[in-house]
């Protein structure tokens, strides 16, 4: 008998598993997406796909990262790529990003000041925003004094800082309404 209420318990174990899987399935497929999320079902296209995170070539934005005259900011590179007609990269460089960041996804350039204090305290130029995540201005920038600090993660700021020279070539090339494409 000892042995046919195990066979039950083991019985009734894999059929509670399989619902609980099948329940998970359901909840994925009807929960909402995030901003530059796909709802399940969707179109991979919809939302840019992931970045490798060890490039070969720095010098190439990630596949994937649309076409035409755009900043293609890498998450996971911590990299800028300014993308002119011709799909002529014209600038990449490093940036320091903020302790908010934006979701992967096409965003476009929203607003821009010249000179500012940033949310951190520090006075910064040629500052470029795109996004906000949840009140909080994402958008790059360079800080007068030339720093680039790596961000507080105690602080919720949204300034991915630049070099004082790539602050200048963001600023000459993301006007508003320039498209800002976000990858992994």
């Amino acid at each position: 008998m000892a042995g046919s209420s195990s066979g039950i318990v083991a019985a009734l174990t894999a059929a509670a598993l399989g619902t609980v899987g099948h329940l998970a399935c359901q909840a994925a497929a009807s929960a909402p997406a995030g901003p530059g999320e796909p709802r399940a079902g969707s179109s991979p296209s919809a939302v840019a796909p992931p970045a490798p995170r060890h490039r070969a070539d720095p010098a190439t934005p990630p596949a994937g990262s649309g076409s035409g005259a755009r900043v293609v900011y890498a998450l996971g590179d911590d990299r800028v790529w300014l993308v002119g007609a011709g799909e002529r990269v014209r600038r990449t460089f490093v940036v320091y990003p903020s302790a908010v960041d934006p979701a992967p996804g096409r965003y476009t350039v929203t607003s821009r000041s010249k000179a500012v204090t940033g949310s951190d305290g520090t006075p910064v130029e040629h500052v470029v925003r795109f996004t906000s995540v949840d009140g909080v201005s994402v958008g790059f920038s360079a800080a007068v004094d030339g720093s680039t600090p790596r961000p507080d993660p105690g602080v919720r700021t949204g300034g991915i800082r630049e070099t004082r020279p790539d602050g200048d070539a963001m600023w000459s090339f993301a006007t508003i309404g320039r498209r800002v494409v976000v990858v992994r």
